[in-house]
């Protein structure tokens, strides 16, 4: 049997999902009621509601699949629990780039990610340049734009 991929993810990703997946089993039983309101109006072929309703009813049923396997693969990560010198899952770096511009990121899960608030998903062009590097280590990373340097100052827990 294969063995089942763990996703590690922080707390409130995991916490994000679930909610994610409560809202949407709770839309489950509106969805069967607007299809049986569409039912009641007559011919199936030419009704739009009915169409939607059931389009709607495909979407809702294939994210909880998919949220119901993520949430059972979730490796809840606590970075304050963690320590060490080099930049791993959960970790908050501090970088120095090009012109010596502090930016700082957390390593975090694929479905976590979110660059504008400074979290980078650790299979991401930068997030695996920096797995596994030291303080003042320095860092070239491939990105659309271009090569960009960044030099780690600071590896955090928190």
């Amino acid at each position: 049997m294969a063995s089942v991929e763990k996703l590690p993810m922080l707390a409130a990703g995991y916490e994000r999902l679930t909610a994610e997946l409560k809202a949407l089993r709770e839309e489950r039983p509106l969805i069967v009621d607007a299809i049986e309101e569409a039912r009641a109006h007559g011919d199936l072929s030419e009704n739009a509601e009915y169409h939607a309703a059931k389009e709607r009813q495909g979407q809702v049923e294939a994210a909880i699949g998919d949220l119901e396997d993520r949430v059972s693969r979730a490796q809840i990560i606590d970075p304050t629990t963690l320590s060490g010198d080099k930049i791993i899952f959960g970790a908050t770096v501090t970088l120095l780039d090009e012109d010596d511009k502090p930016v700082k990121y957390q390593i975090v899960g694929p479905y976590e990610a979110d660059a504008k608030n400074g979290m980078i998903s650790y299979n991401s062009p930068l997030g695996k340049a920096l797995i596994g590097r030291k303080v003042d280590e320095e860092i070239e990373v491939t990105v659309p734009s271009g090569d960009k340097f960044y030099l780690v100052q600071k590896i955090e827990f928190i």
